[in-house]
């Protein structure tokens, strides 16, 4: 079902599938990983310093700002986004599991929602990420860095003036 082309994209392979999957299908659960502190570009992030690889298929998942597969990082599985049609690039938007990127890069997925460069979620604002889902992990990850952004405001204005 599943099937790992090499060329025909810009990233070098790429994942489709040779069967439709309705939108909505769980396609494939993320099962017989190991789990490791220190990301790199095939590991996808499933909570503040942790981090999962030896991914199988799904490692081949290329990054898209429209993207038809949903990685959820709290069920470990992939989830079809929309109907994916056979001979279809399979794509996941990567900030969605990402805080910051091992190996930030600009996107090449030529969606007018583009963000351009891929860096993780700390990188773009927060009406930007609202256009997606966006796993548990990251949205605290989201929450707590506006509430340091709050606190270190307040520490600055409670200073006095000189």
């Amino acid at each position: 079902m599943l099937v790992v082309e090499q060329g025909r994209t810009n990233y070098g392979v790429r994942l489709v599938s040779t069967e439709i999957i309705p939108r909505g299908a769980v396609f494939f659960k993320i099962e017989h990983y190991r789990e490791v502190v220190v990301p790199t570009y095939q590991t996808i992030q499933i909570g503040p310093g942790r981090h999962i690889e030896e991914l199988g298929v799904i490692a081949h998942l290329n990054h898209s700002c429209r993207p038809n597969v949903l990685v959820h990082t709290g069920r470990l599985e992939c989830i079809a986004r929309t109907e994916i049609l056979p001979d279809t690039e399979m794509t996941f938007f990567y900030p969605s599991t990402e805080w910051d990127m091992a190996r930030p890069f600009d996107c090449q997925c030529g969606a007018p929602e583009c963000v351009g460069r891929v860096g993780g979620a700390r990188s773009l604002p927060a009406e930007v990420l609202s256009r997606y889902f966006i796993n548990e992990h990251i949205r605290l990850m989201i929450q707590a860095s506006l509430a340091d952004t709050e606190r270190i405001y307040l520490d600055l204005t409670r200073q006095p003036v000189k």
